[in-house]
């Protein structure tokens, strides 16, 4: 059965995955999670691929497809009376666009109408983690490397369906300095953060000629200010 969705800047659907997706799936997998296993001393080319194929489910997992091409993949199971959102990756050039924000509202919905509690975990540092926390999830547990989060039946969702920006200073997390201090050098401007975008807690900064910045994990997108209440992407 295939889902289709719109409503998004890119309309999306979601298929059930077939055996066929495993190897574009493990190169997604290898090519989205590279820097963050590389930040931690953990990637390995063969590893990050293998535990993809060695974990597959075509029945749980479904394909992500978007202009009717893959854009990325989800697994949802359920495991020990919680369902587990897993192998969850969105290609480079489909990130930053709200198509995340708007998978997880949908699988969210379905556990919701369900009653039940969804599990997860993320590498320590991940920028996804922001991205998690505001859509309900909580810290369970963590390690040196994952970070387990987890969230309970009809937590509200609907206030971060809005793309709306939250003028106060954010929470920052590994890289984010590193990346503001490249953005400064490729604009030549000095950008304070400022608060942050809440679809997918994008940093929001501003220079010192007033003109505003949204700085995604995936990389930087300048804001105009057009009146001293609205934004105009240029």
């Amino acid at each position: 059965m295939k889902t289709e969705v719109s409503g998004t800047a890119t309309a999306w659907s979601l298929r059930p995955a077939v055996m066929a997706d495993i190897e574009p799936i493990a190169e997604l997998r290898a090519e989205v999670m590279r820097a963050d296993l590389e930040r931690l001393g953990r990637y390995d080319e063969h590893r990050v691929r293998q535990r993809l194929r060695d974990s597959f489910s075509s029945r749980y997992t479904s394909v992500i497809e978007a202009g009717g091409a893959l854009a990325g993949c989800v697994t949802f199971r359920p495991v020990d009376g919680r369902r587990w959102l897993e192998h969850f990756y969105l290609a480079p050039h489909h990130q930053g666009r709200g198509l995340g924000s708007a998978v997880l509202r949908a699988l969210l919905r379905r556990a919701d109408a369900q009653g039940e509690t969804v599990a997860l975990n993320v590498l320590q540092g991940s920028p996804a983690r922001r991205l998690y926390e505001r859509h309900g999830f909580a810290l369970e547990a963590e390690d040196p490397v994952d970070v387990f989060l987890v969230r309970p039946p009809g937590a509200d969702v609907s206030s971060y369906a809005r793309n709306d920006l939250i003028m106060k200073p954010t929470v920052g997390y590994d890289g984010d300095a590193a990346a503001i201090v490249e953005l400064a050098a490729a604009l030549g401007t000095r950008p304070f953060p400022v608060g942050y975008e809440r679809s997918e807690y994008g940093i929001v900064l501003v220079d010192e000629h007033g003109r505003f910045f949204m700085l995604h994990h995936t990389g930087g997108t300048t804001w105009e200010r057009t009146s001293s209440t609205s934004f105009l992407a240029s």
